[in-house]
């Protein structure tokens, strides 16, 4: 069965497992011990520290492992923010930062300090130059990640770094989804990373601090990796951890060209094969295994249940899929569309004939969820409607208490009702739709006038054009 949704966590390499079972048998004791167990364990952890410090291009001693890319983050951010309190307690963080990063910054605002969350533009990155202007006389800590974890569109870190250099201020750079495939350019002060993002075991994150960059560890510390992560090493996880960065960097010059050929083929074909598609995303500026589309008129969840019987395993950012009922907080920052939501990530290796069989069987299964939306596709239909007529000047679509993608096929059959220039007013209960009516709007050549408060829930105000 493919998988693809090596963004969350990639299968764990060979050279890993290798690595793994091979240091089971020497790095079990306490690296900080004298006698001949501490020394071997001493030895492989010293050795692999070098070995990743070098992968990223860093001092041995500016490097610590933690248990996790997520731990990292809150370390290194926590850290920076209270070496450099002095300062200022003002933080910059992007809207599209990974959610560890964002809770870090949530955290430090109920504390009492100040947050900037820059936006992005709809390919998801953002403005470097717009990105310098928020850096202040009391910013303490800039943050920003090299490549996005949901669309893949990489960042303009180098850019960002000279900006944060010239004005004295650190930058803390999540490298989770980018590392594998080569270091991280520019002059940042602080990186964090995932080993499970590039075939490593799970529970092994690393944490960056450039000599220079004020640090002080927050809680109590730990004699362990310079009191910078509280606990004991996990030997045989981080020398299978940075076995694998070493052998996906071997072949990451050769497996980017090939995967990025895969993902173009799919960016360029799913819009031809799938009716009503948005792929989203930088079509230049991406990870070479991430393609992200969103498919209209579709429950993003039954999406994704279909494509695991059909032997697909991929990941959603649509608010169908959560829990919480609301869009990714990527989507939204970027203003895509959200509903039907498909992020496809190759790991290492993939087969471009899993790449074919996946394009073979999509159209069929989008075609089957929407089927049971009420909503058939035809071949060159435009978006499901009813016969224009000389209807009243503005309907009203009473979407309350209905949940994505509902609203929007909704809005969809009624809008040919209304005459050109009158209007549709969609009420709606629902978070997605904030997002999803205004993207439909852009896809299918109508105009999105706006929202109003409604005595329940929000009206969404959409012209017809056309």
């Amino acid at each position: 069965m493919p998988y693809f949704d090596a963004a969350s966590g990639a299968p764990l390499h060979p050279v890993a497992r290798q690595a793994l079972l091979a240091s089971l048998d020497e790095g079990w004791a306490d690296p900080a011990r004298l006698y001949r167990e501490g020394r071997r364990a001493r030895m492989l952890l010293d050795a692999s520290r070098e070995a990743a410090a070098e992968a990223v291009g860093c001092r041995p001693d500016e490097m610590v492992f933690t248990s996790s890319g997520t731990r990292a983050a809150h370390s290194g951010i926590s850290g920076a923010l209270a070496g450099r309190r002095r300062v200022g307690r003002h933080l910059i963080v992007s809207a599209v930062e990974h959610s560890s990063v964002l809770h870090a910054a949530d955290a430090h605002e109920a504390d009492g300090g100040t947050v900037t969350r820059l936006g992005v533009g709809r390919t998801g990155a953002v403005d470097a130059q717009v990105y310098a202007a928020g850096l202040r006389p009391d910013t303490a800590l800039a943050c920003l990640q090299s490549a996005n974890h949901e669309v893949g569109t990489v960042q303009p870190v180098a850019e960002v770094a000279e900006a944060c250099r010239a004005a004295g201020v650190p930058l803390l750079v999540d490298a989770a989804q980018s590392l594998g495939w080569g270091p991280v350019e520019g002059a940042w002060s602080l990186l964090t990373a995932s080993a499970r993002k590039w075939g490593g075991p799970p529970g092994v994150g690393l944490l960056v601090v450039r000599k220079g960059v004020r640090f002080s560890v927050r809680g109590p510390v730990d004699e362990r990796e310079s009191g910078r992560a509280a606990g004991f090493e996990n030997i045989p996880a981080i020398v299978a951890a940075v076995a694998s960065l070493r052998a996906v960097r071997a072949e990451a010059a050769q497996e980017a060209v090939r995967l990025r050929e895969l993902t173009e083929r799919i960016r360029a074909r799913v819009p031809r094969l799938v009716p009503d598609v948005e792929v989203v995303g930088d079509p230049e500026r991406r990870l070479p295994g991430i393609v992200t589309f969103s498919c209209l008129y579709v429950d993003g969840e039954a999406l994704l249940h279909e494509l695991d019987r059909g032997g697909f395993s991929v990941s959603s950012g649509s608010s169908c899929t959560s829990s919480t009922l609301t869009p990714s907080h990527v989507l939204k920052a970027m203003g895509v569309l959200s509903e039907g939501n498909v992020r496809v990530s190759l790991p290492v290796g993939t087969a471009e004939e899993d790449v074919e069989r996946f394009l073979g069987v999509l159209p069929g299964v989008v075609a089957g969820v929407r089927e049971k939306l009420g909503i058939r596709e035809e071949p060159g239909a435009p978006a499901p409607q009813t016969v224009a007529g000389a209807g009243a000047a503005e309907l009203v679509v009473d979407s309350l208490g209905k949940r994505c993608p509902i609203p929007v096929i909704e809005l969809a059959k009624v809008i040919g009702e209304v005459p050109v220039g009158g209007t549709v007013r969609v009420l709606s209960d629902d978070e997605a739709a904030r997002l999803d009516i205004p993207a439909w709007c852009e896809m299918r050549g109508q105009e999105y006038a706006g929202e109003e408060p409604a005595e329940r829930g929000t009206a969404y105000l959409v012209r017809r054009l056309a």
